[in-house]
């Protein structure tokens, strides 16, 4: 073969060999990293290649790689690459322990490291100087996870000594919550006295009563009575004795020795004595200081005051109701009959049962059929103990009316008044202003109504369906206190008497009743800003006449009527998930009123 035709082969042999065009690919050894550092940690124990001693207090050297300390730790970076130490190959590390350090060298190495509670609180300004914020955010996490009323103070001082914002706060918040059981140990009696009034002075921290902080104070006091005597006018000055039972006030704060031997304690005793006089005698009207307003806690705490009938004899019952237990527990007595009345609350704090039925004593047999009445009484929860004190009448007998809250002022709304041997259906309305303590007229609603439902949202009044003597309604007003006017908004999709209503996050529920004939479990939604009603999913039971109320992100319908017969269970509708639940109640009584109340102090919980 000749030379041209050998190579004429090579050629096209060439072109039938010459690869595919592909991108290119990047590949990574996932366990590159980590067997580099496994020999390089290898190496320095056996000191090999080592640029660098460390030397502790003790004398105790620890050798490495200046690369891998300047990778790993910016307080080695600013040393070796922007200090005078750049060129040095010794270094002495100050107030370390050698066995903290070695566990810091390895983790610079490694990525790990073991925290007990033995070493944490010694690794921590060891990590802080190298400046390894993952060892230090670990040493954070082990320390939360120790909190105890026992140690959360010490655990509080140390995180502000080496700036651990987040275990600082989240220790702070331990101390507040654990109030009772932190005070109990000797690290509360040994704080300074400033410390001791930047606790008390918080207003959350979780004391159900007010006494518990004074005897906190007191202790402390009396752990070093010859030091201390002398701070106790600056720790009084933020107990709030004023919220301290009178009866407690008796017996342990005015004949306190320390007390009444300082001018300045004695101020503040006269001061929460005058404070119980004017609440005994002007309730409405009580002085607004930092030392007369209760905690934060103290606020936070709800319960539910339910009106009932007794299913068996008649007889008025009167109940505490706490959700979160689901227990319902005996509440003061009425003084009067308010069935079927109604009960409305200002301020949380002030309950007012109003009108009802004219009889004496609620404990005996009521008569559903008597006339109505003008009585109203009123319930401090605060007080110790609750007791209903009767206030100033209604200006006309009112029976199946509205009943409503705005500010300080309860609306009586409609009803029916038969005082006078004859049903006369009512559309006038009358304002009790606590500021006065009188009754007033004001303008009256453009239908009569009895057996409505009330809604206050946005500071404005509704009355919603009802009856006016000759039919059912499903017509809705709205009153504005500012104006002395009442409009009508939108109409209901049906006739609804004895509904509920409730308001929960800027939205008005009605709920069940009935249409004249048939008890309803359907309910319906009202925002102003759709004027509109909406319909939502039905509740789980028929009921008209049921208490409602809202608490904690959900609207609860409680008790009620199917027809005649008590319905003896709790409905919760979440608006998140648009649902109801359901859960039963302990009783076989009528429940036909429900209010949301700050929780009396004797009934407050660690």
């Amino acid at each position: 073969m000749s030379g041209k035709k050998k190579h004429a082969v090579v050629a096209v042999q060439k072109q039938e060999l010459k690869p595919k065009i592909y991108e290119p690919t990047k590949y990574k050894n996932s366990s590159h990293m980590g067997r580099v550092f496994q020999f390089l940690q290898f190496y320095r124990n056996g000191g090999v290649l080592c640029d660098i001693k460390l030397e502790t207090d003790d004398g105790k050297i620890i050798l490495g790689h200046k690369v891998v300390f300047i990778s790993a730790s910016p307080y080695f970076r600013a040393m070796f690459t922007l200090s005078e130490e750049v060129k040095k190959d010794h270094i002495n590390i100050r107030e370390v322990d050698f066995k903290v350090l070695q566990l810091l060298v390895d983790y610079m190495y490694t990525g790990e490291i073991t925290i007990t509670e033995e070493n944490v609180q010694d690794i921590v300004p060891a990590a802080d100087l190298l400046q390894l914020d993952y060892v230090k955010r670990a040493c954070v996490g082990s320390l939360q996870k120790q909190l105890d009323p026992s140690n959360c103070i010490g655990i509080k001082a140390f995180a502000g000594m080496y700036n651990c914002t987040e275990l600082l706060s989240i220790s702070e918040e331990f101390i507040k919550k654990q109030f009772l059981e932190v005070v109990k140990y000797d690290e509360f009696l040994s704080l300074s006295s400033g410390e001791v009034i930047k606790l008390i002075s918080c207003h959350d921290i979780s004391v159900p009563l007010e006494e518990k902080v004074f005897e906190c104070v007191m202790n402390w006091v009396k752990h070093k009575l010859n030091r201390r005597k002398d701070f106790l006018p600056d720790l009084m000055e933020h107990v709030r004795l004023p919220l301290v039972s009178k009866e407690y006030m008796l017996e342990k704060v005015v004949n306190e020795p320390l007390l009444k031997n300082n001018p300045k304690c004695k101020d503040y005793v006269f001061e929460a004595l005058h404070f119980n006089l004017i609440k005994s005698v002007h309730p409405f009207s009580i002085p607004q200081t930092i030392r007369s307003k209760p905690r934060q806690y103290t606020s936070l705490q709800k319960v539910v005051l339910v009106l009932s009938l007794s299913s068996s004899a008649n007889k008025l019952i009167t109940n505490w109701y706490d959700p979160a237990i689901n227990l319902l527990t005996a509440a003061p007595e009425l003084g009067k009959c308010h069935m079927p009345g109604g009960l409305s609350v200002i301020k949380d704090q002030f309950v007012f049962a109003v009108g009802g039925t004219q009889v004496s004593n609620p404990n005996v047999r009521i008569d559903l059929n008597a006339k109505s009445s003008r009585s109203v009484e009123v319930l401090d929860v605060s007080s110790q103990p609750p007791c209903w004190v009767s206030k100033v009448e209604l200006l006309i007998n009112r029976k199946h009316f509205g009943i409503g809250a705005i500010d300080n002022c309860i609306y009586a709304v409609g009803g029916y008044n038969d005082a006078n041997n004859y049903y006369e259906h009512l559309n006038s309305v009358e304002v009790f202003d606590i500021n006065t303590q009188q009754w007033r007229r004001v303008s009256s609603m453009s239908n009569k109504r009895s057996h409505f439902g009330v809604g206050i949202l946005n500071n404005l009044l509704y009355a919603v369906g009802g009856y006016n003597g000759a039919s059912y309604l499903k017509s809705v007003e709205c009153y504005d206190p500012n104006l002395d006017k009442w409009n009508p908004v939108a109409e209901m999709s049906v006739c609804r008497y004895e509904a509920g209503v409730g308001v929960l996050n800027g939205v008005m529920y009605v709920i069940g009743g009935t249409n004249g004939s048939v008890t309803q479990k359907t309910v319906q939604a009202y925002t102003p800003s759709a004027g509109v009603w909406k319909s939502i999913p039905d509740m789980n039971l028929c009921r008209r006449n049921a208490g409602v109320f809202a608490l904690d992100g959900l609207l609860y319908v409680m008790g009620g009527t199917n027809g005649n017969n008590p319905v003896d269970s709790i409905e919760m509708y979440n608006p998140l998930t648009n649902s109801w639940s359901m859960k039963t109640l302990s009783t076989s009584n009528f429940i036909y009123s429900a209010v949301v109340v700050d929780k009396p102090p004797h009934l407050r919980t660690n």
